[in-house]
């Protein structure tokens, strides 16, 4: 089917073919939270993303898919998670779940990637940093989906300096070795700026470059100056973190004076030992280390950028696969000295935690995971200097948009055609957003479901619940942090949404009232594989 795909693509867009379209650039980070940056209210320093949203624009509703392969599968394909199998989590290294379907744990056939259809339309397609679409089955791969050049990782988390145990990185199809010298953030910029010198000088046709950051993403390596640099910044603890953050938020324009915010949901940081205060002083600065490395990298791309000449008619979207992680407990794990030594060539090692992660979300219920706004709503920045009327430079777009929307918009801008010959792109072009349109570019409903935690957006409504507890119902025209249930007061609505869902729900196989978690699924599985050999 995907030679199939491939032929389609390339008759469709032969006649397409304009030099002066846009490079295109997706630049994903792996589990930052909503009010990090600085350009959304946080006080690590960015100034090169803080620039990057200054002269361009700033997305206060962007919706992820609340999980990192999940999201990854949706924005590759422009389809929901669930269409595309990965409902949802990939197949671990060596353990195959054995079903197809929804959550069969990779890509399947039935779907083209923006690399496959950009390709096709003349474009080079470079892929750095983590894949996480399918591990087991090479098929599944960056190269047989479409990029030309890939250096990365295939599976989830991997060591910042020394990546191994299975989680080590591959050139191409082939797994390479790391010398001392590897920074998985800087390492993925490096070769991703000589992917970018290589194909500039062989013609002049565009490129497209998905840099898939594994940072801020446990374990936080951050290096020892980038810590450092932190170090002391979060003593006061996370109401305090929570305060300033909201504060800045308004002051920038980001949210209304009356916004409410969601409360913190860990215990109060005056409740804590002087020691568990150290500690977790410690496990912020790194993980704010990590995202101020990140923005280093970003100061690296674009003034290369410059340089070849190929900035100003570069469009760059800035965004994290879903918000903070509390993964690794309450209170995360780790301290100074796991920073300073941490365990090398395993996953083993600092985590924020889910006190953390709640402030970094700030001012949203929620983190990863969930289909709340703390897990579902990233901040997403927009950048192409050509493109973006000089007036809306610095400005928010209010107007929501989702994953699938990439591959629309990329689409729109390689000035090609979506194949017919495949499922339908879910996603609505933002190009008009981009242009300087502000009128909504969704009118139909878009829908979520991951570890039973569901939702469904339409107009201002929304419909969300965690696991199997009851729905609630917000208009988030009025309360963008979800803090007024209206389920009780607006019980129509709220049954016909529910009734929207479901029939989306049957469609594409999600599995519901019970969630299907592939870690239980492997599990269980075991267990009666054990129980058959006695």
């Amino acid at each position: 089917m995907l030679r199939l795909v491939s032929t389609f693509l390339f008759v469709a867009a032969a006649s397409t073919l304009h030099a002066d379209r846009p490079n295109i650039i997706i630049i994903l980070v792996d589990d930052m939270g909503y009010s990090d940056i600085g350009c959304y209210g946080g006080e690590i320093e960015t100034p090169n993303l803080d620039q990057l949203a200054s002269n361009g624009l700033r997305f206060t509703q962007f919706y992820n898919c609340g999980r990192c392969c999940p999201t990854r599968a949706s924005l590759m394909t422009g389809r929901h998670p669930h269409q595309v199998g990965i409902g949802h989590m990939t197949e671990p290294p060596g353990s195959p779940l054995g079903i197809a379907g929804p959550y069969q744990g990779y890509l399947n056939d039935n779907c083209v990637t923006i690399a496959q259809v950009l390709k096709a339309a003349g474009y080079h397609t470079l892929m750095t940093g983590k894949w996480h679409l399918g591990h087991e089955r090479q098929d599944c791969w960056p190269l047989q989906r479409g990029f030309d050049r890939f250096y990365g990782g295939l599976s989830g988390a991997f060591n910042y300096f020394r990546p191994g145990g299975g989680r080590g990185m591959s050139n191409g199809n082939r797994t390479v070795e790391t010398d001392d010298s590897f920074y998985a953030t800087d390492t993925f910029t490096r070769v991703a700026c000589d992917y970018i010198t290589e194909v500039t000088q062989e013609d002049d046709q565009p490129f497209f470059l998905y840099l898939a950051y594994n940072a801020p993403h446990w374990p936080l390596n951050a290096k020892v100056r980038d810590f450092e640099k932190y170090r002391g910044t979060y003593r006061a603890g996370w109401e305090s973190l929570m305060k300033t953050r909201l504060t800045k938020q308004k002051k920038i324009g980001l949210f209304s004076e009356d916004i409410q915010p969601a409360p913190h949901v860990g215990p109060k940081w005056d409740s804590l030992s002087e020691q568990q205060q150290n500690d977790l002083d410690a496990i912020m600065a790194a993980y704010a280390g990590c995202i101020d490395s990140i923005d280093q990298n970003i100061g690296r791309l674009t003034s290369h950028l410059k340089e070849l000449k190929q900035f100003d008619n570069t469009v760059i979207f800035f965004l994290s696969d879903n918000g903070a992680c509390q993964e690794g407990g309450t209170l995360g794990k780790g301290s100074e000295e796991m920073v300073r030594h941490p365990p090398l060539e395993t996953v083993q090692g600092v985590r924020q935690g889910l006190a953390w992660a709640n402030a970094s979300n700030t001012p949203f219920r929620l983190y990863k995971h969930f289909v709340h706004e703390g897990g579902a709503c990233t901040p997403m920045i927009a950048s192409w200097p050509s493109g973006i009327p000089p007036g809306d430079a610095g400005s928010f777009v209010r107007q929501y948009a989702c994953l699938p929307d990439f591959m629309a918009t990329c689409v729109q801008l390689a000035e090609t055609e979506y194949p017919q010959n495949v499922p339908p792109c879910e996603g609505e072009s933002i190009l008009p957003l981009l242009r300087g349109s502000r009128e909504p570019v969704h009118v139909e409903p878009f829908y979520w479901e991951h570890e039973g935690n569901a939702a469904m957006r339409w107009g201002k409504w929304k419909l969300v619940r965690e696991y199997e507890k009851p729905w609630e119902l917000f208009n988030i025209s009025k309360d963008r942090t979800e803090m007024q249930n209206l389920a009780a007061s607006h019980s129509e609505k709220k049954n016909e949404m529910i009734q929207m869902w479901t029939a989306w729900a049957k469609k594409n196989g999600v599995a519901f009232p019970k969630r299907f978690n592939m870690y239980q699924f492997l599990n269980q599985k075991k267990k009666t594989e054990q129980k058959q050999k006695k």
